[in-house]
């Protein structure tokens, strides 16, 4: 690739050139940062274009952190600090290494609560405690992003700050709160040591539509 940083240098000297050539400079410069941008583009498309990066979690699939410094390093239990906050994370291929990072419904929130809070259909689908949902609103399809004191409520709940709908995830995350027609979707977890793999798909409809 080439070296855009050294390009970009060179335009310190124009100024003691002659005005041709440094039109002539000018649109090298311009033609190696563009051939840069497409470069790093492609090469962030052709990741996410790998095969079976769009598809639904599976079973036995790792989860890896989604953001932050620890973005693409496998999320263990030990990660999880009981009561929260909640981790965005994506599943993972164990066998091929592909994140399923290839649509965004497949983002996952992980958070550990104490066991003996959840519902028996929620402590079912847990593993120590750890439960885990779609990230996608089921109201507009919205990131649910905030872990928040609820409406009326002294426990906190998972929030999408678009329209304020609100889930308890200790309830299978139905709405307890705002326009969201339905709960989020369960992903059912399982632990073995310091490992957490997905133990079944997705239980319910993920985001407003079942397309990726």
């Amino acid at each position: 690739m080439p070296d855009v940083a050294s390009a970009f240098d060179e335009t310190e000297y124009a100024a003691d050139m002659p005005r041709a050539h440094q039109t002539r400079r000018a649109v090298l410069v311009t033609a190696l940062a563009a051939g840069a941008c497409i470069a790093t583009s492609g090469s962030a498309k052709a990741d996410d274009d790998r095969p079976g990066s769009d598809e639904r979690p599976q079973k036995d699939d790792l989860l890896v952190f989604s953001e932050g410094p620890q973005s693409g390093q496998v999320l263990k239990p030990s990660d999880l600090k009981l009561g929260g906050p909640p981790v965005h994370a994506w599943p993972k291929d164990p066998k091929t290494s592909v994140i399923r990072n290839g649509s965004r419904l497949n983002e996952i929130i992980a958070i550990k609560l104490d066991a003996a809070e959840l519902d028996d259909d929620t402590r079912a689908r847990a593993a120590d405690g750890i439960v885990a949902y779609s990230a996608i609103c089921s109201h507009a399809g919205c990131p649910v992003t905030a872990w928040v004191k609820g409406e009326g409520s002294d426990k906190n709940v998972l929030k999408c700050m678009c329209h304020n709908s609100e889930y308890d995830p200790r309830a299978g995350a139905q709405v307890v709160f705002g326009p969201a027609p339905r709960r989020l979707a369960a992903l059912p977890l399982a632990v073995s040591g310091d490992t957490l793999t997905v133990a079944a798909p997705f239980a319910g409809k993920v985001g407003v539509s079942q397309s990726g």
